[in-house]
């Protein structure tokens, strides 16, 4: 009998579960100061994974991270690394919105790491993860970071397709941030929600009936002077938001009811923020 492309529902034993093909990506990428500039030293890609960069003629170089599998499945494994050398830059981001898929009981591991050298920078500006109805995600992000270092960090979550009118109902998110200055922590978060989401973001104490939300994080030697800037420039928009400052960095939160309302208000004040325009891929 020839060979086929492998047993059919027909062929497993009764009972037998179906195997499911995991996805394990990683993406490694180094940054120097050499001749007065930021260069990329070294990429490194396995699996789905894969880091476009983008020629940028202003400004740091820009690494856009790209998910070629589509989106994340139950049981996904996925790595992102970077190191910054001395004086050096990095901007990250996402080409799109990243998709946690329904799960069937494995967990989706996402880590983020990131080492800044004396003097370095590194700036994480992600899309929003979209985390469909009975979706299993596990994101860590962590950062350590020299003294003279700085660092801005964002994440941002939706919670159920709002076009499709769904609602995470039933599932797991945990997403725990760990970032450290010259060795020692100085900012620890951890945001656990399982079982029924949909009803504890009903919560006034949780979100408030919102279904988006989105954490940055600013660390760098003047972060804490900038508080009353930033709450300047998140006036005016439509998110529910709140900006503080303490143990030499400045945090700001935002919960939205619709992703469009995240994204524009998010993207009107890290403009304003940075000072310069966000990564080209957000206004695609």
């Amino acid at each position: 009998m020839a060979d086929g492309p492998g047993p059919s529902a027909e062929w497993r034993a009764p009972g037998e579960p179906v195997a499911r093909q995991r996805s394990v990506g990683r993406v490694a990428v180094r940054v120097e100061r050499l001749g007065g500039a930021s260069r990329i030293m070294r990429v490194a890609e396995a699996g789905p994974l894969r880091l476009r960069l983008p020629t940028i003629r202003d400004g740091p170089p820009e690494g856009v991270i790209v998910n070629s599998a589509g989106g994340l499945a139950c049981g996904d494994d996925m790595a992102v690394e970077a190191e910054i050398g001395e004086g050096a830059a990095l901007v990250l981001t996402s080409a799109a919105a990243e998709k946690a898929y329904r799960s069937t009981g494995p967990v989706t591991r996402v880590l983020t790491r990131l080492a800044v050298a004396e003097g370095g920078s590194v700036e994480w500006l992600p899309q929003e993860t979209i985390l469909y109805d009975r979706a299993r995600l596990d994101r860590r992000l962590e950062a350590d970071l020299h003294p003279a270092a700085s660092a801005l960090l964002l994440e941002a979550t939706v919670f159920g397709r709002e076009a499709h009118g769904e609602s995470v109902r039933e599932g797991s998110f945990r997403d725990a941030w760990r970032v450290r200055r010259g060795g020692r922590l100085v900012f620890a978060d951890s945001v656990r929600l399982d079982g029924a989401i949909a009803d504890r973001l009903a919560r006034p104490a949780v979100a408030g009936g919102n279904r988006a939300m989105a954490t940055l994080v600013h660390v760098a030697p003047d972060a804490g002077e900038r508080l009353e800037a930033a709450r300047e420039m998140l006036a005016g928009g439509t998110a529910e938001c709140g900006a503080s400052a303490y143990a030499g960095l400045l945090e700001v939160r935002w919960l939205a009811p619709s992703i469009g309302a995240l994204h524009r208000d998010v993207a009107r004040f890290m403009t304003a923020y940075r000072g310069r325009p966000m990564p080209r891929v957000w206004s695609t």
